[in-house]
């Protein structure tokens, strides 16, 4: 299985017309159903919830978050009007300035996609273990603003969870299948997250092993995402993200590269986005 055999055993659009189950997390990368016949969406508190990583977002599907008066009374919550506030000008300013955001919302318009910022991005209260996802039952975008709380974080989940929109928007996926999940999972780590940095940060890698960092990198955060929503084995997420990686680390659209940690790589992507076919202006 490589890498992540080894790290598992030292551990030991608006498209309403196919809704597909579950949200994608994007699991922080230190420290990205009981279903009813109508709407085809998961019942509170039931076990399919849990499995499919709606627990996660309580906001979700018109839950309204509770806060605790011990958690208030130490000031850890009770700011949940300010924090969204903050987090929708985070994401306005990702909008006008982040160049991986603004390529990803050109790609998606040209895609025949185009993002509807009152309608496909949603900031909210999420589990601490998340910092944003992607619900393609209602094609939004959530950025967790307990979590995202400065202008470089919300860019990194915005850009990654638009990778996973604009894989749904071109490549007809289908999100119960768990390949299909790893493989989304295993781009947006790629082109949004991973760098030798980040990988040092990890523990996937050390200055004897350069060469492997990124990839080691892009399978742990992918691995950590599959098994945040998902309610399978360890062992069966390995075998998946495995499975497809070659494949799907190549694919590099339509950021056209990967990017470097301290670089002008963003910049370069963004400028190089209209030789594609893309819409970025």
């Amino acid at each position: 299985m490589g890498f992540l055999t080894e790290v598992w055993a030292k551990a030991m659009f608006t498209t309403d017309t196919k809704p597909p189950d579950g949200i994608l997390a994007d699991a922080q990368p230190v420290q990205d159903v009981n279903t009813t016949k109508e709407t085809n969406e998961p019942a509170p508190n039931s076990k399919e919830t849990k499995e499919w990583g709606y627990d996660l977002y309580p906001e979700r599907r018109g839950e309204t978050y509770k806060t605790k008066w011990t958690r208030v009374l130490f000031g850890m919550e009770g700011k949940e009007n300010i924090d969204r506030y903050k987090c929708e000008q985070n994401v306005y300013w990702c909008v006008k300035n982040g160049p991986l955001v603004k390529l990803m919302m050109g790609a998606l318009r040209s895609s025949g996609c185009p993002i509807d910022l009152r309608r496909h991005i949603s900031c909210e209260v999420c589990d601490p273990s998340v910092t944003g996802g992607y619900d393609p039952v209602l094609n939004q975008i959530v950025v967790c603003q307990n979590m995202a709380t400065n202008k470089s974080m919300v860019h990194g989940v915005l850009t990654h969870e638009m990778i996973h929109m604009f894989d749904y928007c071109n490549n007809d996926l289908d999100f119960r299948n768990v390949e299909h999940l790893a493989c989304t999972e295993i781009r947006a780590a790629n082109l949004a997250h991973c760098s030798f940095l980040s990988a040092m940060m990890q523990g996937d890698a050390a200055p004897w092993s350069a060469k492997q960092a990124h990839q080691n990198c892009v399978k742990s955060k992918a691995l950590a995402s599959v098994l945040a929503v998902r309610n399978i084995s360890r062992e069966d997420a390995i075998a998946a993200v495995e499975r497809v990686f070659p494949k799907c680390y190549a694919d590099l659209e339509p950021i056209g590269r990967r990017i470097r940690r301290n670089s002008t790589d963003q910049q370069k992507a963004y400028m190089e986005a209209p030789l594609y076919g893309y819409d970025v202006y």
